[in-house]
């Protein structure tokens, strides 16, 4: 196995912490899945790009949708373009015939087919039927899978490394559980907060930064919000408040622009009426 792989430890655009580091270098040493839970917002998939950068792999992204099923993954038999060509395309008949040109793969598909090692993203794998992550481990174990049209079997020449990532919205089940290291991102406390938007902002001043991100937790640590703000939405926030020139003594007094970090109507309401008893809170 490539030594890199029990050495990750993000990149110069994706702070980490060593329980992180240390669940990927787990991931990489074991060659099992890496399955990342969390809220919206840590950075799970973003963790799969820096693995990508860190290692030196291509990265393929399979977003799941609740339509999603693991044979998509692998490859699609496109009977209808089969179709199209026959009646209406150039191709010759002997073309035509071949159904090979017709097999598209998937993501997973593309993976274990790749001529070097690619990190694949299975993104957001709670969204899709209870059944797609089962339908997934016999491929996962072995790394081939064989297409059912041609009768022809792909094989990985190289174990792809695989980063799944979930919303924790729903139970995953046990079996699936157990073929992966697992990791949940805890959300950053406010010093890895500021390293991360220090990234992001590397020239604004300090006191902007740490005006807003206190106001930042102020507002995600108010009772009953339905949506709390992310690390993205902070991010935005604060170029929108550099941008505007405003004295950083009005950020947490006024949370002016707070409609880039509160995406729902009750939200708004609901932390106005927390902030209501401060002195100099008022309604947006």
């Amino acid at each position: 196995m490539n030594e890199s792989f029990r050495h990750f430890r993000g990149t110069p655009t994706y702070i980490t912490d060593p329980a992180l580091e240390a669940a990927v270098n787990a991931a990489l040493a074991l060659e099992r899945p890496l399955l990342v839970k969390g809220e919206p917002g840590t950075g799970k998939t973003l963790l799969a790009q820096a693995v990508a950068e860190g290692l030196g792999h291509p990265l393929l992204h399979w977003p799941v949708k609740s339509t999603t099923r693991a044979q998509d993954g692998l490859y699609v038999y496109d009977t209808v373009q089969r179709l199209y060509d026959a009646r209406f395309g150039d191709a010759g008949t002997d073309a035509v015939r071949d159904i090979r040109r017709y097999i598209k793969h998937g993501a997973l598909g593309r993976a274990l087919a790749s001529e070097e090692r690619v990190v694949l993203l299975i993104d957001e794998v709670d969204k899709a039927d209870l059944e797609f992550p089962n339908d997934l481990l016999h491929e996962l174990d072995r790394m081939r899978f064989v297409v059912a049209e041609t009768g022809d079997e792909i094989v990985a020449r190289h174990r792809p490394v695989v980063i799944i990532t979930s919303n924790n919205e729903k139970e995953l089940p046990d079996a699936f559980l157990r073929r992966c290291v697992f990791h949940f991102i805890d959300f950053p406390d406010p010093p890895l907060m500021k390293r991360i938007v220090r990234v992001h902002h590397p020239a604004l001043d300090d006191e902007l930064i740490d005006q807003a991100i206190a106001a930042f937790y102020d507002v995600r640590g108010v009772p009953r919000v339905r949506k709390r703000p992310s690390t993205s939405e902070l991010v935005d926030w604060i170029a929108v408040l550099a941008q505007a020139g405003l004295a950083t003594d009005r950020v947490r007094a006024e949370l002016p622009f707070v409609s880039v970090l509160l995406k729902k109507e009750q939200d708004h309401v609901t932390v106005a009426e927390a902030r209501s008893g401060k002195s100099g809170a008022r309604r947006w």
